[in-house]
This record gives C-alpha cells, structure tokens and sequence, in this order.
C-alpha cells in the first residue's frame, strides 16, 4: 500500500546522490517521498531516463501503476545497474519523490530493493578525486559539482531583464522543456552537465571537438583563423571559434539557435547570446578550469560570469545517449 514517510526523507538523502543534471528533475516534489511495495511491469532501458514502472495497490485497494523515472543510462551504468537489472514480476520496495501536483502516478527514484535484499540507487560518485594527471586539455573529463553547483545557483539568480523575468514566470518544465523533443541545453549549461555525463575533448590540427555525453552534444570549434560568419545559420550550440593564448584553449561562440532555457532554467537565449569558455589545465594536470563569460541583452541586464571545474577521468568510458523523444514526452507531457 502506498504511504508518504516525510521522516525517511533526511535518511535516504543522505545515503543516495541526487541526479544533479536529470532530465527535468524540476517537476517532482523533492520535499515529500512515496515508499512502497509493488511488482514491476515493465523495465524500460532507454534515454533520456532509464523507466520503471511498477504495480501496486493504492488505498482503496485497487491496481494501480506507477512510472518511475531514474537517470539515463550512461549514469545508470555507472551507478551499476545493466539492462537485466530488472525484469517483469520482480518484487520491489520503491523510495521515490512524485510528480509536483499532477495527479499522475509519476516519481523520481531515490532507491529501490529487490526481494533478494540487493539495493540499486543512482550513485555516480561525482567528486572522487582524480588520480591521473593529463598533459593538455585533451581527454575526458567529468565535472567537480560544487563548483558547478554554485555556478549553476548564481547563474539562476541573475538580474534578468523584463522580458527575460517574464519568460522565467512563465515557464513550466513539464510543458515547456525542449528536452521532451531530445533538444540539449546549449553552452554554458551544457559544461556544466558534466557534473554527472562525461565530456571529452579531442585536439586536431585546424580545430578541436568537445563532445558531451548529455544528448550526444559535438561541438566543432574552428581554429584555423576564421571569424564568425554575418549571416551565417543559427544552432543549438552556436558557431564556435578558437584560439590560445599560452595553455589556455579559448572558445568563443555565436549564432544560437533560440532556446527557452539557454540561461538559465526557464531564461531564453536568442539571437545576441554571445559565449566566451576559457580551459586551463591545472598545475597538477587533474583538473581543467573553465571560467565562463555569457552575454545577451535580450535576456539579461549585464554579462554573467563563472568558474566550473572538471575532473581528469581516463579511467571512465563515454556512452552513446541516444534520446528517445517518444518516452520523454511520456513523462513530460503526460
């Protein structure tokens, strides 16, 4: 039988990692929690959430099923778990945050246990220290969440002009999210989804690739002396050019396509959004500083800027994404 257990909320939280970048986590309650007892349905292994849906009985004792959304499955694979994790008729205990006033039996898994006692959680170990040192920007890097975490609130938090405050009032993740079409965010909030998905960064001779492992982003920057083409065909990621300056990898980006979170989480981009990310590899080679300036007057009042950092991780494999629009839309558009 479903019950909400408000005093289990502290514990589990102390024990399982939030999904830092998840696909619209925004949605669910994170202040209440459902526990349960139920049999899965269906275990769904595909992007941009691996899903598991499960039946149970609700207090009037009828069947009902409830859709749980865990992280995609580069972060799931990660966290340990394969698609044979789960099969239909498993016995499960489920700890998960629902929906925010839906009225639709959604949630967000916080932990689950089988009947054989083992526990499968969504742990990705964001901040392990790396233990390799690297000798150029180069390579693949997974993101150091409190620095992208305070980049990430101060961003939030900046003045915003009138039509960008209001754009941000209007907005509803469950309606509005171009997630639901597998549309990634674009640079800056895409550095910082490396926090949980890796990125890697490749060096050609006229130009350098940084690909992300959130929706399969490639990024081609031009190093070969160009400039920004006048009339040249707006993106998601924009149009990229680079250069050095000493060791530092300089990446400057124009032309976004619009997009209605690309500042923030509900703040447009559009056509003035101007992007500067300068890498610089650490002294000691693990980590790669990024400081990030992003300017558009459409948007915001003044130029915005930060510092994300990424760990040196060779150790860590990328995985494809492969975003399936038809389930997302599942939960995000009910």
């Amino acid at each position: 039988m479903q019950t909400v257990k408000a005093a289990l909320i502290a514990a589990t939280l102390a024990l399982v990692i939030p999904a830092l970048a998840h696909h619209s986590d925004s949605g669910y309650d994170h202040e209440r929690l459902v526990a349960f007892q139920g049999t899965v349905s269906r275990f769904v292994w595909r992007n941009p959430h691996v899903s598991i849906f499960v039946e149970t009985a609700n207090d009037a004792g009828q069947t009902i099923e409830w859709a749980i959304e865990t992280g995609s499955t580069p972060i799931m694979r990660r966290s340990g778990w394969t698609r044979d994790s789960l099969v239909p008729g498993d016995k499960i205990f489920v700890r998960a945050h629902p929906e925010r006033d839906s009225g639709r039996s959604h949630a967000l898994l916080l932990s689950l246990e089988k009947s054989n006692g083992e526990t499968l959680a969504q742990v990705e170990g964001n901040d392990v220290e790396s233990t390799f040192s690297a000798s150029s920007v180069s390579g693949v890097w997974k993101g150091f969440s409190p620095p992208a975490a305070i980049f990430g609130r101060n961003l939030s938090n900046h003045p915003l002009t009138e039509k960008g405050a209001t754009a941000k009032a209007q907005y509803d993740p469950l309606r509005d999210s171009p997630e639901a079409e597998c549309i990634a965010v674009p640079s800056p909030r895409i550095v910082t989804a490396s926090v949980v998905y890796l990125t890697e960064i490749e060096l050609h001779e006229n130009s350098a690739v940084i690909k992300s492992e959130f929706f399969d982003v490639e990024r081609t920057v031009f190093m070969d002396g160009r400039e920004h083409p006048e009339d040249g065909e707006r993106t998601n990621q924009g149009h990229s050019i680079g250069w050095w300056e000493g060791n530092t990898l300089v990446v400057d980006t124009t032309h976004f396509k619009d997009h209605p979170s690309g500042n923030g989480p509900g703040v447009p981009s559009g056509t003035q959004k101007h992007v500067i990310e300068r890498y610089t590899l650490s002294e000691s080679g693990k980590q790669l500083v990024i400081d990030i300036f992003l300017e558009d007057a459409e948007y915001l009042t003044e130029p915005f800027t930060g510092v994300v950092e990424w760990n040196y991780r060779p150790d860590l494999q990328l995985f494809r994404y492969n975003c399936d629009p038809e389930l997302s839309r599942q939960f995000l558009l009910g």
